[in-house]
């Protein structure tokens, strides 16, 4: 076995560590680092007397990546005093190695994140190479942990709460040199020998080096809690800190709990008062649910767990995007910002233009933020063609149409660009709801026809929910899925259906909304019992922003397809309050002028007044455990169908899709690890209580009465 970390002494009695985590891409903090570094400290302890200073560094690509998350998600309430003394001890060793009496110094070589940003704060200088790929921060926030090996305690005493908390509490990542701007590293280095020899050098000329805090007298910058300052902005920073996670969010508020207390007292304590608070979350559920979706499920999508093997991956070289409104303008974007070349064909050229203005507003915000030199933003442009006749599209390997959702006119530019093409190609169209097996009947070979199901804006959202028609080959779907990448985007597959997962799901989170103001719950408790519930943005607010006009039309075409195929349309509570509000009362939404809420011109949106007098009734009111429950459990149980009919085929694209494409609540780890961590069969009979209680949607599908009989899980 090879040496997790190299222990060499070099004649200038300066000694590297090189850590090299065997059979590992990266370096984590598990039971093999914390005995190989218990190894080193002791080793170094022990020959302090003939030891001029110390490097620290990686022979990995990255420097460290943080703590073993393997080991970490399993890691439940029995487990918590063992973990508790095991992350004491790794703490001491870092500690022993900045209080040696010599100088430590982190020669970083690449991205140092969490656990290994942290063995960086504990060294007395830090160096690391001038490269925008290397990343520094401690991002455990985003799975519901703090920074727990020394992390929040060494940032506030490096940089004071002010300066320290959007590292803490957003998890900000920095290049290498924002972070020397920030004070975080000391120093750039061209490559590694110039980082090695810097290092040597620094130590040479500091050869008693100590951290400033351990200095007597040392005073944290900006003072601490007693500080009229600091107290006044920590009188407003919980209630900030809740109205962004409504409470679903432990670890915010923890992490703020071991800063501010930690600046309190003295460093050792405040090292045990971190390990407390890193330990109640690691122990929780919710550090669970995150670590599982945003770590394990979403690497699983990304190293292609859907994409069908056994094809080359394929690179796209050009794009035609079919319409170039809002959707079609954002495709071009992210397309052209990943290099490709695209050619944005609308019915005319202004229109076309009008879409290449939107990617250059997009542009001119990154250059005025420092994000991009104007040239990069010239080369960007540069790659997107306006257009308005389709033989412009000649030489596209991919087409994207993104017209507006009418069957009719979709088959129609799809197969006028087809033509233009020609076989090779792939058409694509970004329908939010409509069948892509009845779309692709427009092009000569069905076979060549898929579904990718952007999200608005196109620029943030970071999913594509891929769909599979009924004769979509899977050497498209590959291609498909490679060109998602490609462009820098999370790809979920899923089978094709009315409204796929995305849409459908999404549809029950608004028309729930809806049609509990229809039986007279009050909007202002719809709209804030959402938000509790974790939800971005309340069922009413959002419907406003997709428009009830658009909701409206979706139904009607989905009516007349069903009609078509001799199936009746399935009444909802909702469809008579949104007929209300469109033909009574002339509110179809945002876009027009006023929805549910009013959008005064340069004033903040509100509720619409009326709603009260309208719709409100005194006996209408229920608990809000059931308006939040009913919001999350109507999601939950229609992805289960998904599931049921082969829409969905993997835990992981039903996870990720329902955060990252719907806004699912994060803390809950997706739709199905909602049911999962609420507990099976305890979710059935709440379930079955919703059902009673409010209607058949609610009602537990076979194949969650099946997972609950026999104990299983998604």
């Amino acid at each position: 076995m090879t040496e997790a970390i190299r222990y060499e002494k070099g004649q200038d009695a300066i000694v590297v560590l090189t850590i090299d985590m065997p059979g590992q891409s990266a370096n984590t903090m598990n039971a093999v680092y914390r005995e190989a570094m218990a190894a080193c400290v002791a080793r170094l302890v022990a020959e302090k007397d003939t030891v001029a200073g110390v490097i620290i560094t990686s022979a990995k690509k990255t420097f460290f990546a943080g703590g073993d998350l393997n080991e970490l998600i399993k890691i439940g309430k029995p487990e918590a005093k063992a973990f508790y003394d095991m992350v004491l001890t790794l703490k001491a060793q870092l500690r022993t190695l900045e209080t040696l009496g010599k100088p430590v110094v982190a020669a970083i070589n690449g991205a140092a994140l969490g656990g290994g940003w942290e063995i960086c704060l504990a060294c007395h200088h830090r160096i690391a190479l001038d490269n925008p790929a290397v990343q520094l921060g401690l991002p455990e926030v985003t799975l519901g942990l703090l920074p727990g090996g020394g992390g929040v305690v060494r940032t506030v005493r490096l940089l004071g709460l002010e300066k320290a908390l959007p590292y803490l509490l957003e998890g900000k990542k920095v290049r290498p040199q924002q972070a020397l701007q920030a004070g975080l590293i000391d120093e750039l280095a061209s490559n590694v020998d110039d980082m090695l020899a810097k290092a040597r050098a620094w130590i040479v000329a500091n050869p008693a080096a100590v951290q400033r805090w351990d200095v007597k007298g040392y005073q944290i910058p900006g003072g601490t809690p007693s500080n009229p300052k600091i107290a006044q902005m920590l009188a407003i920073a919980p209630s900030i800190l809740r109205s962004k996670t409504q409470g679903c969010l432990p670890a915010p508020e923890k992490i703020l709990c071991a800063a501010v207390e930690g600046a309190q007292v003295d460093f050792d304590t405040a090292h045990l008062i971190e390990t407390r608070y890193f330990t109640e979350l690691t122990t929780g559920q919710i550090s669970k649910n995150l670590i599982g979706t945003f770590w394990f499920q979403l690497n699983e999508i990304n190293a292609g767990g859907s994409r069908p093997q056994g094809f080359a991956p394929y690179v796209t070289q050009k794009v035609g995007v079919l319409g170039a409104g809002m959707m079609g303008a954002g495709i071009a974007f992210v397309s052209a910002s990943a290099g490709l070349e695209v050619v944005l064909k609308d019915v005319n050229l202004a229109a076309a233009e009008k879409g290449k203005a939107h990617s250059a507003a997009l542009l001119d915000k990154k250059v005025a933020r420092g994000q991009m030199s104007a040239d990069q933003r010239e080369a960007i442009l540069a790659r997107i063609r306006p257009a308005e006749n389709d033989e412009d599209l000649a030489g596209c390997d991919l087409v994207i149409e993104a017209v507006f959702e009418d069957r009719e006119l979709k088959a129609k530019v799809s197969a006028a660009a087809q033509k233009v093409v020609g076989p090779d190609a792939l058409i694509a169209s970004n329908t939010s709801t409509l069948p892509i097996s009845g779309l692709a009947t427009a092009v000569p070979d069905p076979s060549k026809f898929i579904g990718l199901h952007f999200f608005s804006p196109v620029e943030k959202m970071p999913l594509v929910e891929i769909i599979k028609g009924s004769h979509t080959s899977d050497e498209t779907l590959a291609r498909g899925f490679d060109f998602v990448l490609q462009i820098k985007k999370t790809p979920i597959v899923v089978n094709d259906s009315r409204g796929f997962f995305t849409s459908r799901v999404f549809g029950t989170f608004t028309n729930e909304g809806i049609a509990m103001l229809g039986e007279g719950v009050s909007a202002p408790m719809i709209e804030t019992e959402a938000r509790k519930a974790g939800m971005p943005v309340g069922p009413l607010a959002i419907s406003d922003e997709v428009s009830l006009s658009l909701m409206s039309h979706i139904r009607q075409q989905t009516a007349k397809d069903l009609q078509a195929e001799g199936k009746p349309l399935t009444e909802h509570p909702a469809f008579a309050v949104i007929d209300l509000l469109l033909n009574e009362y002339k509110r179809p939404g945002k876009a027009a002028g006023g929805g549910f809420y009013d959008y005064p011109a340069g004033g903040q949106k509100h509720l619409w007044p009326e709603l009260k007098s309208r719709f409100e009734q005194a006996d209408g009111q229920i608990s809000p455990k059931d308006v939040r429950d009913r919001l999350l459990f109507v999601q939950a149980i229609e992805t289960v169908r998904c599931v049921e009919e082969g829409v969905l085929t993997s835990t992981a694209d039903a996870n990720v899709g329902s955060i990252f494409g719907i806004g699912f609540a994060a803390w809950t780890g997706g739709a199905l690890q909602f049911i999962n961590q609420y507990g099976v069969k305890d979710f059935v009979a709440r379930a079955q209580y919703l059902a009673e209680a409010y209607g058949e949607r609610f009602a537990p599908p076979a194949l969650l009465l099946e997972k609950a009989a026999k104990g299983e899980t998604f």
